[in-house]
């Protein structure tokens, strides 16, 4: 029985295949169209899919969409009639697109590629719930999900047992945590479903000082969690943005504009947003708890991406542990949708195993041999050194001590929207440059944003307050406080990349400001070769721990193929390319032609 999902035309459109029951392959479109968060149809991860399983349209059982458009539109058009005529300049764009395209999902489907089967519509809730219990280590467990908008619904819970997902409880549009918090990236600067990363991590750098504004005037917050949105206050019911004049008079000017300087106002409001975001999920999940009973908690939809506000929910929930959908978003619906369609309309049985889940490590998109490497290689004319596998290790390994920055590209690249030791930039999390180096020359990207640790599975507690793996880098957790060292009052008064820099601990490229890690852990058993990586490093150093960040540049999608690797490492100043079994030196590469200035682009020297 073979199932195909399918999630578009919003942001992180992805394909996934589900083979009697299993998830055999799953990626999303930007990886293959190098448009980031694309939302067209995913024509080209669907091809991946069928071509990984060697299948053809044909083999197909049913196709699984990933929410209910007709319902979606009905929300739209209440919404625009609600606050009309505020949102006409919006209704003009939006529903031209709907008539034309979004409507007719099944009709594109079909002509897309070219099938005549069953499909599928679980509600859009429903396909997050899925694919935050179905892959689950539990038989049974309670289910939170939160996103910005499905159909309708922008908060759920309820129950998942054996194969069955009832939603048992829901919060509506325009009443959306995700939603608040997307409004915050963008009053802050930056680019809403993609940067409120950015606003996560620059929260440490603030302090909450408009926490009680935020309380006062935007949200009613009620004790079990559930509350309603000041819609006075934002634009993003029926505008084309997210907030309005009397949020920038709240809040004292307009919003800061793209790619300007930060101030302390910014960290104070991100800071603030994220305490707020904390106290609603604490107070979700403890209602949760209450009325479901469940000793384990399912986490999905965007708001499950807050890796700050798992941590604590681990840490301070009532929950005996916790499981998060690495592809929380919308991409994840995919997977969501195809396993819904598996377990909950076709009834199969589902047996959980309580040790370990079923999304396999999220390696579940393209891989390449290492004749296929050699390939590319050689028709492009590439210096390299070819190695055996031992031996790359060793190599590998020895250049992390010896500071330089390393482009690792090796098997199955992950789905979801972090890099897990497949598509990675790797280097010793032991360095006091590291970081600079990375955020400044290699990622393009802004200098107060924190890099994420993978450490042996087995060593975890040694380094952080963790007592339990993290595959997915969905928890943050302090580093442990034999391995820090305190500021002094000098170092305290410093900002950005200065303050960053600063040695705070043994392993000071991971260490953020607030001495607290995204970690990531690795197992032998799911991802054996970068786990030898590690333990190479390990027995060079002592160190069970690296920095680990995805194999991209700022405003790119992570890398998938051989030549997506090259380009990013020659665009950058990463010092080697470790793809399969063969190392590419950078001093020794010829002279690469980009059509893109990338230092220019984004004013670096």
């Amino acid at each position: 029985m073979n199932i195909l999902g399918i999630s578009c035309f919003y942001h992180d459109s992805a394909a996934c295949l589900v083979q009697n029951g299993k998830i055999v392959a799953a990626a999303q479109e930007e990886r293959f169209t190098r448009i980031k968060q694309d939302s067209g149809f995913p024509k080209n991860a669907i091809r991946f899919c069928l071509e990984y399983a060697g299948l053809t349209v044909k083999d197909l059982d049913i196709v699984a969409f990933y929410d209910k458009p007709f319902i979606k539109f009905e929300r739209i058009l209440e919404t625009y009639m609600a606050f009309a005529p505020d949102g006409l300049p919006s209704f003009l764009m939006a529903v031209p697109l709907w008539i034309k395209q979004k409507l007719w999902i099944p009709d594109l489907i079909r002509k897309e590629i070219n099938y005549d089967g069953k499909i599928i519509f679980p509600e859009h809730h429903e396909s997050h719930a899925a694919a935050a219990f179905y892959p689950s280590p539990y038989q049974q467990a309670a289910y939170l999900t939160m996103d910005g908008v499905g159909e309708w619904t922008t908060t759920s819970f309820g129950i998942g047992r054996d194969n069955r997902v009832t939603i048992d409880y829901e919060l509506h549009f325009p009443h959306s945590l995700g939603l608040l918090y997307s409004a915050f990236t963008y009053y802050t600067g930056f680019k809403v479903n993609s940067g409120e990363y950015k606003v996560m991590g620059l929260a440490p750098y603030g302090e909450p000082k408009y926490v009680q504004t935020i309380l006062d005037k935007l949200v009613d917050l009620k004790d079990d969690g559930s509350f309603r949105i000041n819609m006075d206050y934002f634009n993003y019911g029926a505008g084309l943005t997210m907030t309005n004049k009397k949020f920038d008079a709240l809040f004292g000017g307009p919003p800061r504009q793209p790619e300007t300087l930060l101030t302390q106002k910014e960290m104070n409001l991100a800071r603030s947003i994220q305490v707020v975001t904390e106290e609603i999920m604490m107070r979700c999940i403890n209602h949760v708890h209450k009325q479901t009973g469940m000793d384990y908690l399912c986490l999905a939809g965007g708001v499950a991406l807050n890796c700050v506000a798992n941590g604590r929910i681990l840490r301070e929930g009532p929950f005996k542990d916790i499981w998060i959908q690495p592809a929380a978003g919308d991409a994840g619906g995919a997977l969501g949708a195809a396993l819904f369609a598996w377990y909950q309309v076709l009834a199969n049985n589902r047996t959980a195993s309580l040790t370990h889940d079923d999304q396999y490590a999220s390696l579940l998109g393209p891989e390449f041999s290492n004749d296929e490497i050699a390939d590319y290689i050689q028709k492009n004319n590439i210096p390299c050194e070819k190695l055996d596998e031992e031996q790359m290790l060793e190599k590998t390994a020895g250049l992390m001590t010896e500071n330089h920055v390393i482009g690792w590209f090796q098997g199955r690249m992950e789905f979801g929207p972090r890099a897990l030791g497949s598509r990675s930039i790797i280097g010793d999390a032991r360095s006091g440059d590291m970081q600079a180096r990375m955020n400044l020359k290699i990622k393009f990207r802004e200098s107060f944003r924190p890099f994420a640790p993978t450490v042996l599975e087995e060593y975890v507690a040694d380094y952080f307050e963790l007592d339990r793996p993290s595959p997915y880098m969905l928890l943050v957790a302090q580093v442990k406080k034999e391995k820090c060292r305190p500021m002094t009052t000098a170092e305290e008064q410093l900002w950005g990349i200065d303050k960053l820099n600063i040695v705070r601990s043994e392993i000071p490229a991971i260490t953020h400001v607030d001495y607290s890690a995204r970690v990531q852990t690795v197992s032998k058993d799911y991802n054996p070769l970068y786990y030898r990586l590690i333990e190479k490093f390990r027995q060079k150093t002592g160190c069970p721990v690296i920095i680990n960040t995805s194999f991209n540049v700022r405003g790119e999608p992570i890398v998938c193929t051989p030549a997506d690797a090259y380009k990013c490492f020659m665009r950058t100043a990463m010092d080697y390319l470790v793809i399969g079994n063969y190392i590419l030196d950078k001093t020794k590469q010829p002279e690469f032609k980009d059509d893109i200035n990338w230092k220019e682009q984004y004013g670096l020297d």
